[in-house]
């Protein structure tokens, strides 16, 4: 029993601690919560309405991370938010099932122009899931995440080297522990990203330091 508490305890502190990290400007609409479904993925963003957004936490998962770890990736879903790709459920889905069911009907009916019509629905909400779903378009989001969550990292007071050594090693523990093909893929190509992104960084610092003129 009070191994329970101490760690709903521990879970509340984590989390009040993660909305201390959240930027002014959205702390009033944006939640922070522990997921409660079962096997959920260890971090993600849900909107709940028009102005309001929650990011939901696997917690079991989240305390294997060290801190600079989870702050880093908490971040990352921060710059989402800022940058508007957050995964919203849309019409596509209602659209198909109704595309589809009106297809059947009207084969047996016979009516052509309404089959049309409801082919026509098929394809425009199939290729807007499929748009939504592509891949490419997925990982250039989260590598732009990326990018945003280190600039987030040094306005709370990350030297820039650390912002993307912390990013850079929570990737490495994902991809360890990622069982998933396809998602351990995904984390390893924003490890390939943050590092040409690091390198490019590095440079232009050393650029700057031999373009200071000398007291």
């Amino acid at each position: 029993m009070t191994y329970v508490t101490s760690s709903a305890r521990a879970e509340m502190s984590e989390l009040r601690r993660l909305k201390t990290l959240l930027p002014p400007e959205l702390q009033n609409w944006v939640m922070v919560e522990g997921s409660t479904e079962i096997n959920p993925p260890l971090i993600r963003c849900e909107e709940l309405g028009r102005d309001e957004v929650e990011i939901q936490i696997d917690l079991a998962k989240w305390e294997s991370l060290a801190i600079d770890q989870r702050n880093l990736l908490f971040w990352h879903e921060v710059a989402r938010i800022q940058n508007d790709t957050i995964p919203r459920e849309g019409w596509e889905m209602a659209a198909l099932a109704i595309g589809l069911g009106g297809a059947v009907g009207e084969l047996w009916v016979q009516d052509g122009l309404l089959l049309l019509l409801a082919l026509a629905l098929c394809g425009i909400s199939g290729y807007r899931l499929w748009q939504k779903n592509n891949g490419d378009k997925k990982l250039k989001e989260s590598i732009e995440a990326d990018e945003k969550a280190i600039a987030l990292a040094t306005r709370f007071g990350y030297t820039l080297p650390n912002a993307y050594k912390s990013l850079g090693s929570a990737f490495k523990t994902l991809i360890e522990q990622t069982p998933n093909r396809r998602q351990r893929k995904q984390y390893e190509s924003r490890l390939q990203a943050l590092r040409r992104s690091a390198s490019k960084a590095k440079e232009k610092m050393q650029q700057d330091k031999t373009k200071r003129p000398l007291r």
